[in-house]
């Protein structure tokens, strides 16, 4: 649904040169005005609901542009994720199953969990007794598909691809109920590997909103890191002439982003701080990276750090915090 909202603000709002030239910004604020357009006009919310329908119908001009906006935004993925070091193999969500979503329906018809409701929905009672809290929609009134029942359709898929030992679903915690859910439908729908799909969830950013167009953008944060860490390099007499200052930077700036975002505990919600970023001393990445720095230039309290850690290091000690930190 929240792409019919994206394809219909781009119809009102989009222009092609602004999407060529930066896809993720000028989405992000097609995006945000189209949400304000919904929320004060009932025409536009309806249709984005059309919009979301004729793609789910296999429309041609639908299709068209979501393969296009697709397209783009992994381009710009692939870009920004090379500065972190990160790679993947595909980029395939739940959205590839619009088709096959409508073969789970008609599984879940066979097997007689699929339920009609006076609106004209169709659910899945996970209870077995009415249980509200244990209601599953798995299509809309008007026959398109839901999250939820992608999912099933994206499960089932991958299993056929790669039997899988484990399929590991990494998002934020907010989705904790979704996946409890979707995974016991597999269950109920006589899918056993069902026990091996298993949700991670992580806390958020607080404070940033996308509907709002409350956001930082990581690509921005990375350019600031790498802008301040210049200018702190510049700033300070003892540092040494580099062949690269500007990759120097990136690196220093990409271990104060990553060193603050995983010192929390995972699940713990947390709101970006630049102050926090760039702050050189205690359990910063900054301070990390210098000590690694002096670690390096002084051989002699490389030694003696060796000889404490394998005294350090007993069979008793290596599972605590401590240890596994120094490993």
């Amino acid at each position: 649904m929240q792409f019919g909202l994206l394809g219909t603000g781009f119809q009102l709002f989009g222009y092609e040169e602004k999407l060529q030239s930066n896809p993720l910004q000028h989405l992000f604020e097609v995006y945000v005005q189209v949400n304000k357009e919904a929320a004060d006009d009932k025409s536009v919310a309806k249709a984005a609901q059309e919009f979301f329908q004729r793609l789910e119908l296999g429309d041609v001009q639908a299709l068209s542009l979501w393969q296009k906006f697709r397209d783009l935004s992994i381009e710009e993925y692939i870009r920004v994720y090379k500065r972190l070091g990160v790679y993947f193999d595909e980029y395939s969500g739940e959205s590839f199953y619009r088709e096959k979503s409508q073969e789970v329906l008609k599984l879940l018809e066979s097997k007689g969990l699929l339920l009609k409701t006076i609106k004209g929905t169709a659910v899945v009672d996970l209870s077995g007794n009415g249980d509200p809290s244990s209601i599953c929609t798995v299509m809309r009134s008007d026959g398109t598909s839901l999250y939820a029942t992608r999912d099933l359709a994206a499960a089932i898929d991958r299993m056929d691809k790669y039997n899988f030992d484990t399929m590991i679903y990494v998002t934020d915690k907010g989705q904790k109920k979704h996946f409890q859910q979707v995974f016991q439908m597999l269950k109920i729908m006589g899918y056993d590997w069902a026990e091996r799909c298993q949700h991670v969830p992580f806390g958020v950013v607080q404070g940033m909103k996308t509907r709002r167009g409350d956001v930082t953008f990581l690509e921005d944060v990375l350019n600031e890191i790498q802008l301040r860490m210049l200018q702190n390099m510049a700033s300070i007499k003892t540092t040494k002439e580099l062949k690269n200052p500007q990759e120097t930077a990136e690196r220093v700036g990409l271990a104060a982003l990553i060193i603050q975002d995983f010192k929390g505990l995972l699940l713990s919600d947390y709101k970006f701080s630049w102050d926090r970023v760039f702050q050189s001393r205690g359990d910063t990445g900054v301070f990390l990276q210098y000590t690694h720095a002096r670690l390096h230039r002084d051989h002699q309290v490389c030694f003696c750090l060796s000889k404490w850690l394998l005294a350090f290091l007993l069979p008793s000690r290596v599972n605590s915090p401590v240890a596994a930190f120094c490993l």
